[in-house]
């Protein structure tokens, strides 16, 4: 088959316009290719705004393929649509929409020209602004309805008005005073919280397009049930979707789901072997595995077998019979693979560090500073020994220019020029008021 790109999408190569395009409810029309298709039928599938789509005869013969813009019958005046479907399956989708009267499909008109777009685009410049105010007439009037969205026909004649409510709204005086706000005629279509999401559109947790909004034409009841059956934890934030009800993918597996599950031992009952009771603890249903736990309330040396296994158990318990263990034969289960993603929780990372309190510990003496300080008084000739007391203290500590010293040494690792005393000390006196101890001993006696 030989593909080309298809210009009414953007999204890469299709072959005949039957790859996806950038319309809403899309339909794969896997019988374009054949010879004669659109020879088959006269009908045509036809999408407006959104999800909104309508069924008509070509009565005028006129060569349409998916992807035309064409101008429609509609009451009053006509409508501008895009060809989404043409063949043999808009037999088929017409069966599935259920229309049986033959009034509602009317006929294609023309392909649109000029001056319909040019009409066509004046009147969806319209609804944004009709649709805010439209809002604030129905708070207004105290109604108790949310108008989600207005539709302009495409010669601007009539305008949709689709709202949400939860009862019964006597929207009477509301259609005056639009048609009188407006000039249009004013048409009140009531609508879901999912047929809402489906025209709002959108991108599911799963990373997909909404399903309201790409292929589901009718709403099936969700329940609870089938999450049941599934085994998916019942967290209404996950098992709700855009729209605030339950996902509609609850439905696609839970028949698979209910299959299997038929192979799967009862939950409530007690396996009894030689080494104690064990107790069901959690199911895989579409892998076969039976996990048991010692204890009834909570995981207590889990054992996973297989649901055969717990059937053969079951039988032997029946018949007074206790195996040694759950394992066949006595032997250790093998062992399965760890997911290590699911031991620890993701947000672990995310916890603050406790800053660690510092201890007070007590201050001890600056040696390197009174190092440094001795140091630069013994480079400079003429300083006096005692111009730094801190200094002083630490070099009494560790010996240096004690009385006993070296004379001349002014423990400043440098010679000072000042003149000595009989002690061997300068003559110069320290600016701190502690002295050394043969000082105050000579000023006592």
């Amino acid at each position: 088959m030989d593909f080309q790109l298809n210009n009414d999408s953007d999204r890469g190569l299709s072959a005949k316009a039957v790859g996806r395009q950038d319309k809403q409810l899309n339909t794969y029309d896997w019988l374009a290719d054949v010879p004669g298709n659109n020879t088959v039928t006269d009908l045509v599938e036809v999408q407006f705004k959104n999800t909104r789509k309508g069924y008509y005869h070509n009565v005028n013969g006129l060569e349409l393929k998916k992807g035309d813009i064409v101008a429609v019958e509609a009451s009053p005046g006509h409508d501008i649509g895009v060809v989404t479907l043409t063949g043999k399956l808009v037999e088929l989708q017409i069966k599935k929409a259920n229309i049986r009267s033959a009034e509602d499909i009317k006929r294609v008109y023309r392909h649109a020209k000029e001056t319909d777009m040019e009409k066509y685009f004046e009147a969806k410049k319209r609804e944004h602004g009709t649709m805010i105010e439209s809002r604030q007439i129905a708070k207004d009037l105290g109604l108790e309805m949310k108008i989600g969205d207005v539709e302009y026909q495409g010669d601007g004649n009539k305008a949709i008005f689709y709202y949400i409510a939860d009862g019964r709204v006597d929207f009477r005086e509301l259609i005056k005073v639009l048609a009188e706000a407006f000039h249009v005629r004013i048409e009140m279509k009531q609508i879901g919280a999912r047929q809402e999401a489906g025209r709002i559109g959108g991108t599911g947790p799963c990373g997909r397009e909404l399903c309201c909004a790409t292929w589901i034409r009718s709403f099936s009841s969700v329940s609870t049930n089938a999450a049941r059956f599934q085994e998916v934890s019942l967290n209404p934030q996950k098992l709700a979707g855009m729209c605030a009800k339950l996902k509609c993918c609850l439905n696609y597996e839970v028949d698979c789901y209910m299959d299997a599950g038929k192979n799967m031992p009862s939950k409530e009952v007690i396996l009894q072997t030689a080494d104690g009771d064990y107790y069901h603890f959690k199911s895989d249903i579409l892998a076969g595995l039976v996990t048991y736990s010692t204890d009834k309330n909570i995981a207590a040396n889990l054992e996973t077998i297989t649901a055969e296994r717990a059937r053969e158990i079951i039988e032997m318990n029946k018949n007074g019979e206790k195996p040694v263990s759950l394992t066949e034969g006595g032997k250790p289960k093998k062992a399965l693979p760890v997911d290590l993603a699911t031991q620890e929780s993701i947000n672990r990372f995310d916890k603050a560090k406790k800053k660690k309190k510092k201890k007070n510990k007590p201050q001890e003496p600056r040696q390197a500073e009174g190092n440094m300080q001795g140091a630069n008084q013994g480079n400079n000739p003429g300083n006096a020994q005692g111009s730094n007391p801190r200094g002083n203290r630490q070099q009494q500590r560790r010996g240096y220019g004690k009385p006993n010293g070296r004379p001349g040494y002014n423990g400043g690792h440098g010679h000072n020029n000042a003149p000595q005393n009989n002690n061997g000390e300068g003559n110069a006196r320290p600016n701190s008021q502690e002295k050394p101890k043969e000082q105050r001993n000579e000023k006592s006696e």
